[in-house]
């Protein structure tokens, strides 16, 4: 396995401020002399201590099923207490009322999170934050860069799937008929979803799938597997695949909201790929998680200037 760590140059000098940190997984492939091209605070951040190797796919299982599991709660809670049969006698999620839907499914993902935040660091031995690489620091040295990458992003994806030929009604024209329920889903589009869906993604999903490439590459001799336990690093076609198959997973999870159009699809994918780009670049989660926050709300400005504050929602097109 080739190491992709770079060595530390004498010419980058971290920040003094700096406090020494643990920090997990691994560390993206970027040379100390590319690494301040478009981010010059990247730098400051820590390598990790090998050769503990997380979040893998046993981790990312687990967190998937346990925002499985609160959401079938929650919808079942619904349904219980809407009581809307259908004439077939069986109830129907699509009688639920938006506003229900957006609040059970926010429900879901912070319980999701919360309870990461106390089970996840027995496993890991170390905070949740570390484990999936959060990285605030990184983040917020990078403000000033991270917020124009996802408002650009907005207005190129807005501009170009307007061009495409849309499916006359998609699932997601139901959370916009009353102003109420745009404001809804504009707070949990904007401070929910983001966060939630960067934890699971490029938080979970990403270094597991690199770490299964690698394991799975690996040559079945003593020596491999004694540089494998010896070192928590992931080389360069295992981050190529993870970034493509987690983006795949992005797209899809996005697909029913859109009807699945695929120049749409196309368009989302791109946008994963950047955010799985900053994220290994930054080795931080909340780095592309701040980018996905300033994407969506750029969508959600938009639509409130178009429709005059949201009182005028027919002007809304897909």
């Amino acid at each position: 396995m080739s190491d992709l760590t770079p060595n530390s140059s004498p010419a980058v000098r971290p920040f003094a401020e700096e406090p020494a940190v643990t920090v997990p997984v691994f560390r993206p492939p970027v040379s100390p002399e590319d690494q301040t091209i478009f981010f010059p605070h990247a730098e400051g951040t820590p390598p990790p201590e090998p050769p503990t190797r997380i979040p893998h796919l046993g981790h990312a299982l687990l967190f998937i099923a346990m925002a499985g599991l609160f959401l079938l709660f929650t919808q079942i809670l619904l349904i219980g207490l809407i009581h809307t049969p259908t004439l077939s006698g069986k109830v129907s999620l699509s009688s639920i009322p938006p506003k229900l839907l957006v609040g059970s499914e926010a429900l879901t993902y912070l319980a999701t999170l919360a309870l990461s935040w106390f089970t996840f660091p027995i496993l890991w031995k170390r905070s949740f934050a570390e484990g999936i690489q959060a990285n605030l620091d990184a983040a917020r040295r990078n403000l000033y860069r991270l917020i124009p990458i996802g408002i650009v992003m907005s207005f190129a994806v807005q501009a170009i799937s307007s061009l495409a030929t849309m499916p006359k009604n998609i699932p997601l024209d139901d959370f916009f008929r009353t102003a109420s329920d745009v404001w809804l889903v504009t707070a949990f589009g904007t401070l929910i979803a983001p966060l939630f869906e960067e934890v699971l993604f490029r938080g979970f999903l990403l270094p597991a799938f690199a770490i299964a490439y690698d394991w799975l590459s690996l040559p079945r001799t003593p020596a491999a597997r004694e540089a494998w336990h010896s070192n928590n690093r992931l080389t360069r076609p295992a981050l190529a695949f993870a970034a493509i198959l987690t983006s795949i997973c992005f797209t899809a999870l996005h697909g029913p909201q859109t009807g699945f159009a695929w120049p749409v699809l196309i368009l989302l994918f791109c946008v994963s790929m950047v955010l799985c780009y900053v994220r290994l670049r930054l080795r931080s989660v909340m780095a592309s998680t701040l980018i996905h926050v300033s994407y969506n709300a750029t969508i959600f400005l938009t639509a409130f200037i178009a429709t005059g504050g949201y009182r005028h929602l027919d002007k809304i097109a897909h």
